[in-house]
């Protein structure tokens, strides 16, 4: 049961971040201003795109433990960060992709040991 919400919740975060570096491309003037509603600077768009499709492809590839769980705590802080501005600028219609996405980094984190080879060392063990 665990293997499945692994693989799950992963594959629902990586949609989630490859759908996001798609709309960042293809709606760039749209996206910088809507950072810059939310008080940040437009030329984190590039900055943000290449970081959420690396941080998919770490978590996806593993071929780093190290990297996969480097890209777990960028993609916490960065959906962290997201929900805060959202709620903090009163776009309370921006607020749940974030909360959701936090959910499923969760349930994928937590359980990324029973559904990989290379256990985390910072995620539960495999259950017995």
């Amino acid at each position: 049961m665990r293997k499945y919400a692994y693989w799950i919740s992963t594959g629902l975060l990586a949609f989630l971040y490859v759908a996001s570096a798609t709309f960042y491309i293809t709606q760039g003037d749209m996206v910088r201003q809507l950072l810059g509603n939310l008080g940040f600077p437009g030329y984190l768009v590039p900055v943000l795109i290449i970081v959420k499709l690396l941080g998919v492809a770490a978590i996806l590839s593993r071929a780093s433990v190290a990297l996969s769980d480097l890209a777990y705590a960028g993609m916490f802080y960065h959906l962290l960060l997201a929900l805060s501005a959202h709620l903090h600028a009163a776009d309370y219609s921006g607020a749940p992709p974030a909360a959701i996405g936090l959910v499923v980094l969760a349930v994928s984190f937590l359980t990324q040991n029973a559904g990989r080879k290379k256990p985390s060392p910072y995620a539960p063990p495999r259950p017995a």
